[in-house]
């Protein structure tokens, strides 16, 4: 499935992009931003603005960015830091706002271990 991940600004798209480049040459993950160009040719597109350049499926949204609507895609993720008290309790109300809009939901939470469980 093709991806959008939206950061809170584009020098922060930027470092990603650069991370992801130079991360492990062995997990390379196919991927590009506006400095990039050629949307529609990335399976990854990396920006700070809510669009949809390379027709993905998923949004992923980071740095407590908030997207309307939703609906254009059939996977979003709200990734957030755990261990920040602000940044829980801003996620807490974008999912009552997502709730409160009839979305189904899930929450994910990362053990010590660095698993993933989902927790009701």
């Amino acid at each position: 499935m093709r991806a959008v991940i939206v950061t809170g600004s584009e020098e922060r798209a930027e470092a990603l992009n650069q991370w992801l480049w130079t991360w492990d040459s062995a997990a390379f993950l196919p991927h590009g931003n506006r400095n990039d160009g050629r949307p529609e040719d990335q399976p990854i597109w990396l920006t700070a603005n809510i669009e949809n350049p390379n027709n993905a499926q998923v949004l992923v949204l980071t740095d407590g960015v908030c997207a309307n609507p939703l609906e254009a895609f059939t996977l979003v993720c709200d990734l957030f830091d755990g261990n920040d008290g602000a940044a829980v309790a801003a996620a807490r109300n974008r999912w009552r706002a997502c709730k409160i809009a009839g979305h189904q939901l899930t929450y994910w939470q990362q053990s010590a271990q660095g698993g993933w469980a989902q927790k009701l």
